[in-house]
């Protein structure tokens, strides 16, 4: 199965170590779960809590069991969370491999996958469905810098800001 929803990345990769911790090791209710992310976590609204529960399944440092969420015993690393990205969430690994035409934009990176957006994401959507695609493209790349997979290549100053492979 491939998770969706992607968080804002955090400054610092420590943030995912405390996001983990912040699951409880006895499952409790997706309530229960998003209200202790968004109290230890600092998080703005429970929504904001529900996409970081769910992305932290899809990093395999939480599971969904029978009697609610619970953190797993897998230890948070920059490897280790860098393959579950890759390999688990949906258009990760198209992103990256956008990157091996060289430093691309945001925009441009988008431009090259954006024929694996799921039609049916198109017609749920479809007066919007770019801007989301697009700000889930970003949201990767910024994920992708963060585990070490991908670089920033100049800065806005100097222009777009454009991506390249690690």
């Amino acid at each position: 199965m491939k998770f969706k929803l992607v968080p804002a990345p955090p400054d610092e990769f420590g943030f995912v170590e405390r996001a983990q911790r912040a699951v409880p090791l006895v499952p409790g209710s997706e309530d229960d779960c998003c209200a202790r992310l968004m109290d230890r976590l600092d998080l703005p609204s429970r929504d904001v809590a529900r996409t970081w529960l769910t992305f932290l399944r899809a990093l395999e440092l939480a599971a969904e069991t029978p009697s609610g969420f619970r953190r797993t015993d897998v230890e948070p690393t920059v490897a280790g969370c860098r393959e579950a990205l890759l390999e688990r969430v949906f258009a990760a690994d198209a992103v990256r491999e956008a990157l091996t035409d060289g430093p691309l934009t945001a925009d441009a990176t988008f431009e090259t996958v954006r024929e694996t957006v799921p039609a049916w994401e198109r017609r749920k959507d479809p007066a919007g469905w770019e801007t989301t695609w697009r700000e889930r493209v970003e949201r990767l790349l910024a994920w992708l810098v963060l585990l070490d997979a991908a670089t920033r290549v100049g800065t806005d100053a100097d222009g777009p800001t454009r991506y390249r492979l690690a």
